[in-house]
């Protein structure tokens, strides 16, 4: 379309050429067309709209032939008025240019004219040198003996006085060599090196007695405190000569600040500025005060001390400032202020020193201390007189947020290494403790502990606190530290509780294991200590905290978890060794005719119950229970081995009474939330029923009350029995294969840990079951 519209504008083009651009832009345009088409007029019924579209797009067409002609015009217009302004600058240009040859025809007559006065300048220009000798005789001979006196007046430090003859001797080495360089600039010449190098010679004593001034003025400066308590006059003379100095600075600058060739140059040395060296030397003495400050005389315990010192020290020179120093110099000098920012930071750059140092938990707690409270309190620089000049100085604070963040970085890694330490040598007495010839200690309540669980509370909380003076971040911090050291602690505790059963069961009658369950014991109460001291430390976290940690958080409470698991479950080891000697006569026919081994398994329970209540709860409630269901295990493990078959029913009854009155001496009076003695009624009611026939329904209700039971635990059963037939053993077992109910949430299985011994037949029929 495009190239539809602009042919017959460049028509004469394309004899010349034949665009190779336009010939590519063609076949891409054809191709889009031929694509569109495609697509629009892809079905015959698509044609009736043929129509319609070839009048949209004519018109599309028009309206972009109309803009295409609207540019190229405006294009054209824009071009012939840029040729319109080249004419008219071409004719400017060549005015200019005949005005330009003219002058310079002038200044070539005038030059000649010149030459006639050169003569005349000559004259006038020796006229003046004479003029200037003549008056600067007086002056110059005076010159030695002024520089002398005023050296004398210096020494003496009769400061007014030798800066005055100063001021006159510089003025006269001014006026003579502005009088020098204007007889120059009359010859038309600069002023000479040599001519400089002479008078800086001859006037050389001047410059030496500016430097002997500056250095009793600086020395007077930096020596104001004391002379203010004593004698203030000669540092308000030294004020007065640094003002008048200033003054004499701004006033030059003022007449001469131009660069043109008549403006008259600053003399030698100017500016001097000697009023920002006041500033400066103040800052000095400031800082000189934190130079003699060593290494050795700051480190432990000194460096309390030695912040303590500085903090005196700065706020007396305070006071000496404010009070006695500011009144001997201009207000504008804002002195206390400028002490104030001097004091600041030599005090920035002496912490960031102290900071860089190898420095113990104790130090770092006192620069923190220091800075973030002490420093900014009304004792010192938030006293109320000083309150305003901070507010007005802005000083920033004295240990960036970096730096802090490092030293307390620093802190917590110190008090880590050190809590550390102190647990590895709690635990070294713990285990220690485990071996001793007598109980553990007990607690006003009565429950085992040592002392484990005190010296590490005491010690984490103990770091809490102190790290609170600082502030919650640090506490938070040193909270954090103390749940890691924690965790490893408990994860160290649960090996050692390992290993000490591991020697136990070496040599179970060993007498130096006389008082393993009653340690184990301890130990567990020992945990449920920690475990309240870790909550209160967590308690006591801020709660943006969370998500702000690079590694994971530590977790001490599932430590503890782990710990008191592993020391249950080694006291219902120490339970059930206990307990081994007596296990095989239970369930036999003296059991059943004579009672034994039960009143001695029910006293070995008792004991090791009795024990249980020395720990702190809930651990106690938790190993009664398990005492108990360990006791049903072994004896339902004792009852699938068969000891006893029943020949008779009275047999039967006879063994489920004594099974009930068991479950009756082992319940002795505690009845648990969940009891799993009950299971032991129920086998007995299995056992005790008459009617083989109903077997089948209670077995139905024994695998929905224990889902877990298996084939063989019921073959068992049945065996025991010894009145069972084939057809309803394969009934009943039937059954409980089509049943298998699926074990409901937060049943603990009882039957999967107790497993049936492999029957022992002479021979096998092949059935199909059996196979």
């Amino acid at each position: 379309l495009i190239l539809q519209i602009t042919r017959p504008l460049f028509s004469h083009w394309e004899a010349v050429e034949v665009w190779p651009e336009v010939e590519r832009a063609e076949c891409l345009a054809r191709g889009a067309a031929l694509k569109w088409a495609s697509g629009v007029f892809c079905q015959p019924e698509h044609l009736e709209r043929l129509s319609q579209y070839r009048k949209r797009e004519s018109q599309r067409t028009a309206s972009i032939h109309t803009r295409l002609k609207s540019m190229v015009q405006s294009y054209l217009e824009g071009v012939g008025w840029g040729l319109e302004q080249l004419q008219e600058a071409k004719a400017e240009l060549r005015e200019v240019s005949h005005a330009l040859k003219k002058a310079a025809l002038e200044s070539n007559q005038n030059a000649e004219g010149v030459k006639s006065l050169d003569r005349l300048r000559e004259v006038s220009v020796n006229h003046c040198q004479l003029l200037a000798a003549v008056s600067n005789l007086p002056r110059l001979y005076s010159v030695r003996s002024m520089v002398l006196e005023t050296e004398r007046l210096v020494e003496s430090r009769r400061l007014l006085e030798a800066h005055a003859r100063l001021m006159d001797l510089e003025r006269w080495q001014d006026d003579i060599l502005w009088q020098l360089h204007g007889a120059a600039g009359m010859a038309g010449s600069p002023l000479s090196t040599e001519d400089q190098e002479v008078v800086a010679k001859y006037f050389s004593g001047v410059g030496q007695l500016v430097d002997a001034l500056g250095k009793e003025l600086w020395a007077v400066v930096s020596s104001g405190l004391a002379l203010a308590r004593q004698n203030p006059t000669p540092f308000v003379s030294a004020v007065r000569i640094v003002e008048r100095e200033e003054a004499l600075d701004q006033a030059l600058l003022e007449e001469r600040g131009g660069t043109g060739s008549n403006s008259r140059p600053l003399p030698p040395g100017r500016p001097r500025c000697w009023r920002a060296c006041f500033f400066q030397v103040l800052e000095e003495a400031v800082s000189a005060r934190f130079r003699s400050v060593s290494y050795l005389h700051t480190r432990g315990p000194g460096l309390a001390g030695h912040l303590s010192a500085l903090q005196h020290a700065t706020m007396t020179d305070l006071a000496t400032v404010r009070h006695l120093l500011e009144h001997c110099v201009p207000p504008h000098y804002h002195l206390t202020g400028a002490y104030l920012r001097a004091s600041h930071r030599c005090l920035q750059t002496h912490l960031a020193q102290v900071s860089s140092w190898d420095l113990e938990s104790g130090e770092i707690f006192a620069v923190l201390n220091w800075v973030l409270h002490i420093y900014n309190s009304p004792d010192m620089m938030g006293h109320p007189e000083l309150v305003t000049e901070m507010e007005k100085e802005e000083l920033g604070p004295l240990i960036s947020t970096e730096g802090l963040e490092q030293l307390q970085n620093k802190y917590v890694q110190s008090v880590r290494k050190s809590v550390s330490e102190w647990m590895h040598k709690a635990l070294q007495v713990e285990l220690q403790d485990w071996q001793r010839d007598q109980e553990p200690d007990t607690d006003h309540e009565g429950f085992y502990q040592t002392s484990l669980p005190t010296i590490i509370t005491q010690m984490l909380e103990e770091n809490a606190r102190v790290a609170l003076m600082i502030g919650e971040s640090l506490r938070d911090q040193t909270i954090q530290m103390g749940l890691y050291e924690m965790e490893n602690l408990l994860n160290r505790f649960r090996e050692a509780l390992v290993e000490f059963g591991r020697e136990h069961r070496r040599d179970p009658s060993n007498n130096k294991n006389k008082f393993y369950l009653h340690y184990l014991l301890a130990s567990i109460s020992n945990c449920i200590i920690l475990k309240k001291s870790t909550e209160s430390l967590q308690q006591q976290q801020s709660s943006r905290l969370a998500g702000q940690f690079s590694r994971t958080p530590p977790n001490p409470l599932a430590a503890l978890d782990r710990a008191v698991r592993r020391a249950c479950r080694l006291v219902m080891d120490q339970l059930l060794l206990d307990l081994q000697p007596l296990l095989p006569g239970l369930l036999t026919r003296p059991w059943l005719v004579q009672g034994d081994p039960t009143p001695k398994l029910c006293q070995v329970l008792e004991r090791h119950l009795d024990l249980y209540g020395r720990v702190r709860p809930p651990c106690r409630q938790r190993l009664q229970e398990e005492a108990q269901w360990l006791m049903v295990v072994e004896y339902v493990r004792a009852l699938m081995q068969k000891r006893l078959v029943c020949r008779s029913a009275e047999e039967r009854r006879q063994l489920a009474q004594q099974m009930v009155q068991d479950d009756h001496l082992e319940m002795n009076g505690s009845v648990p939330e969940v009891n799993p003695l009950t299971l032991l009624p129920v086998l007995a009611d299995f056992i005790r029923l008459k009617d083989p026939s109903m077997l089948t329904l209670e077995v139905s209700g024994l695998a929905a009350k224990y889902p877990d039971i298996s084939e063989e635990h019921v073959s068992v059963l049945l065996d025991i029995r010894g009145d069972v037939s084939r057809d309803i053993r394969g009934a009943v077992l039937d059954l409980l294969e089509q049943s298998a109910p699926p074990l409901p949430a937060g049943y603990r299985p009882i039957f999967t840990d107790i497993l049936v011994p492999p029957s022992t037949m002479a021979f096998c029929l092949p059935t199909a079951k059996c196979a």
